[in-house]
């Protein structure tokens, strides 16, 4: 059930604790899903933002995000989160279990508001953060499609947030960043392995420059990488990794494609030499 504050949009009546409730109105909506831009579905759920939310702007995130793959997408989300507005509104979709036994949930995690599913999509962006609550959603639409949640449910639930309205959902348990149980929980705090394959050929990895030393030399495929600043820091047609534009260490080659001169795949395990 839906209650409304003094500015006349609504909250919900469930208990929710007063500090969840006290946002703004967000000044935009992120969109990252893994749907690809070549068919209808990240369109469709764009259209339900614009008709749900018409004054708050829409950002196309990314559609390319890892397919399938809430793990790898989750070192990537919460790399790029770190450049979303404060009181923002996040819906991300990387949901190979949509329709099944996974939670939908809201996430609030450094100011800013996560819509998707709860299947560890989340878990890098809460780990994070120093505070971070997080609730499942009860509300559901009159018309709901078995394999189409970004749509149905998560597009209008992020409408609902960005109007300073909450859906009807229950708040996890106190402790529930502690709960081994939950999905993701056993994930590493960076992720060793490459994620993402930009259209350049460049190489993302789950790893976070700040934690390695500038001297460190990375391995990839059998193929060792040293260090540069940027691209013309080395020679061309030569690899070398770097802190790309969101902190993540970045496999590149000057001039050419990394994934395609060392045979890199997403997955590909990183080892650190030294």
């Amino acid at each position: 059930m839906l209650s409304r504050n003094s500015r006349g949009s609504s909250r919900v009546e469930s208990g929710l604790p007063p500090a969840a409730v006290r946002c703004i109105s967000s000044d935009m909506i992120y969109v990252f899903t893994d749907y690809g831009l070549e068919g209808p579905y990240a369109g469709l759920l764009r259209a339900v933002l614009a008709r749900q939310a018409p004054a708050v702007p829409v950002i196309d995130l990314m559609h390319d995000a890892p397919s399938r793959d809430p793990h790898g997408a989750a070192y990537l989300l919460a790399a790029l989160a770190a450049g979303m507005e404060a009181d923002s509104v996040c819906v991300a979709v990387v949901d190979p279990g949509v329709g099944g036994k996974r939670p939908p949930v809201i996430v609030s995690a450094g100011g800013r508001r996560f819509v998707g599913p709860g299947n560890g999509l989340f878990e890098i962006v809460q780990r994070r953060a120093a505070r971070a609550k997080g609730w499942t959603i009860d509300w559901r639409p009159e018309e709901l499609s078995a394999s189409f949640h970004g749509r149905d449910l998560f597009a209008p639930v992020a409408a609902m947030l960005a109007r300073d309205e909450w859906p009807a959902c229950s708040p996890l348990a106190k402790d529930w960043r502690d709960d081994r149980s939950r999905p993701g929980a056993n994930w590493p705090d960076d992720l060793a392995e490459a994620i993402y394959i930009d259209g350049f050929g460049n190489v993302m990895t789950g790893l976070r420059a700040a934690g390695l030393n500038e001297r460190a030399t990375i391995e990839v495929t059998g193929k060792l990488f040293s260090r540069a600043r940027t691209f013309g820091d080395v020679a061309e047609s030569q690899g070398f990794w770097y802190e790309n534009a969101v902190g993540l260490v970045e496999i590149a080659v000057n001039g050419g494609s990394a994934a395609r001169q060392y045979g890199i795949e997403t997955g590909a395990p990183v080892t650190l030499r030294n």
